[in-house]
């Protein structure tokens, strides 16, 4: 693999489509992925920007969750991550990551669209990290549908409950854990801006995480605390082959991004640091758009 810190063309610096054809049922494994993710695991290097800090990120074992999680590791910081049950496969395999990079590694496997299950998630990471000063709220689920009259009353539920409720009830457990430096940073996407047709609920979640997100930074940087979210484009996730795209649409993923190509999760990795960091002191209620030329409005 090539370095990434080398100088390189990005439109070829990472695969491009046509991808095989690929399907897989909900929530998916990455490591079935054709071609596989680059999250990182062998192309971050840190250099200690966050020694010494307390990280709880959800759905960490996979996509953007995933690197940030290595990225984290190898920054210096102790780093919980959440993920469901059936994802403990890839959720092992960052654990593994997390302690290669000398850090603590803690899993913690549960459901977050159900409140009482984000408040545990929560107190275990406390209770176990000794502390918490990252918070990622990152995990979501993402199911196309061809028309609104398939998006059922369950679809919409299960969405809203785990990319926008489990945002509330995540925050509202931490903040009382959190000490002034802290940072949360959440995950949106271009679908807030520019929402395609296909993705009703999921599109309709991500919107209001950037309203969320910039209301919630208002009223937490009284307490010293940043709050952030990130907007990406097509990235190379395994929410897209298990029901995030459809099927012909994961074999052209990406292609009508300047580059050509679809994000790889490694290349969100620094913006997650930067938002974590103290270099980032100055930076709240910010949307960081990485959409591969698209834009954010």
């Amino acid at each position: 693999m090539t370095d990434r810190f080398t100088m390189q063309d990005p439109r070829h610096q990472y695969p491009a489509p046509p991808f095989p054809r690929q399907t897989q049922p909900p929530p998916g494994i990455a490591g079935k992925m054709e071609p596989s993710p680059d999250h990182g695991e062998e192309s971050y290097a840190g250099f200690g920007r966050l020694l010494g800090r307390k990280a709880l990120i959800t759905g960490g074992d996979s996509g953007i969750g995933r690197a940030a999680a290595i990225a984290y590791a190898r920054e210096g910081a102790d780093v919980a991550i959440n993920f469901l049950p059936s994802e403990i496969d890839d959720a092992n395999e960052v654990i593994g990551y997390i302690e290669q990079a000398g850090t603590k590694a803690v899993a913690l496997p549960g459901d977050i669209s159900d409140e009482q299950t984000c408040k545990s998630i929560l107190a275990q990471a406390v209770e176990q990290l000794e502390g918490l000063d990252i918070l990622v709220i990152n995990a979501a689920r993402q199911q196309a549908r061809k028309s609104v009259e398939e998006v059922s009353s369950d679809d919409f539920d299960r969405t809203l409950k785990t990319n926008l409720y489990a945002l509330h009830w995540m925050a509202q457990a931490a903040v009382p854990h959190l000490p002034p430096g802290a940072a949360i940073i959440t995950t949106a996407s271009i679908q807030a801006f520019e929402p395609s047709a296909h993705l009703l609920d999921y599109a309709t979640t991500k919107a209001g995480i950037v309203a969320y997100t910039k209301a919630l930074a208002e009223q937490l940087i009284k307490k010293g605390i940043r709050v952030n979210t990130v907007a990406p484009g097509p990235f190379w996730t395994v929410l897209q082959p298990s029901g995030g795209q459809f099927p012909e649409k994961v074999e052209s993923f990406g292609q009508n991004s300047a580059f050509g190509r679809p994000g790889q999760p490694v290349e969100l990795a620094p913006i997650y640091v930067l938002l974590a960091s103290q270099e980032g002191s100055y930076i709240t209620g910010e949307v960081f758009g990485v959409t591969g030329g698209k834009g954010v409005a």
